[in-house]
């Protein structure tokens, strides 16, 4: 599974930093943000203490979202465009190039984990090497809240970047209860111009 991750990480790494400035000029700012997810994220922010790692940052927007919230965060992302603009944007926000599977953070040491849609590219084999080292580095009683698209079944899709995966919520909260969450909330939601999304709020046991 590891050279199957390792693959996967650098394929991903690649399709996006050949579309960066695309996926910039059209997420890399809040306005983009369905009013109801930046709610959420709001409240699941006001749940935490102790720093906060925004795991897949991608040019910044949440990382910036969550610092307006009080919050210690730290951003990381495997594409080194979005790392550049994310610091350029928020020079006051630590901001790391790398992965998932291997975060140089102490055990228990974080108090969240936000997860939005950053690990959509992950095969079903693959995801929990993430979530295992979520599960890692939060301490007991922390937050994960992990952003997806919500499907009838585990299937993959041609996302406009490259594959993706849709995930039934029972299926990603089993994922979780694996890994040595508690899922604490679940919500679902679908409607014109967009993919069925879900989000999960876990706490780490």
């Amino acid at each position: 599974m590891e050279s199957a991750s390792v693959q996967s990480v650098d394929t991903v790494r690649a399709a996006y930093s050949a579309r960066a400035q695309e996926y910039i000029d059209l997420f890399g700012s809040m306005t983009s943000v369905h009013p109801s997810d930046q709610a959420l994220v709001s409240a699941w922010a006001g749940t935490l203490t102790g720093p906060v790692l925004d795991a897949g940052c991608g040019p910044g927007q949440w990382s910036g979202f969550l610092a307006e919230r009080g919050l210690a965060v730290r951003g990381i992302d495997k594409v080194p465009d979005f790392i550049e603009r994310a610091r350029g944007e928020l020079p006051d926000i630590a901001f790391e190039l790398g992965g998932f599977e291997k975060l140089g953070v102490a055990t228990g040491s974080l108090g969240g984990v936000l997860a939005w849609y950053s690990l959509i590219h992950y095969s079903p084999q693959e995801i929990r090497v993430p979530l295992a080292e979520f599960a890692r580095v939060i301490g007991s009683g922390g937050g994960l809240l992990v952003g997806f698209f919500d499907g009838e079944s585990i299937e993959s899709f041609d996302h406009a970047v490259t594959t993706a995966y849709r995930w039934p919520v029972a299926d990603l909260d089993q994922e979780l209860v694996t890994a040595g969450f508690e899922v604490a909330e679940t919500h679902r939601r679908t409607g014109s111009g967009y993919r069925p999304h879900g989000a999960i709020i876990a706490r780490r046991l």
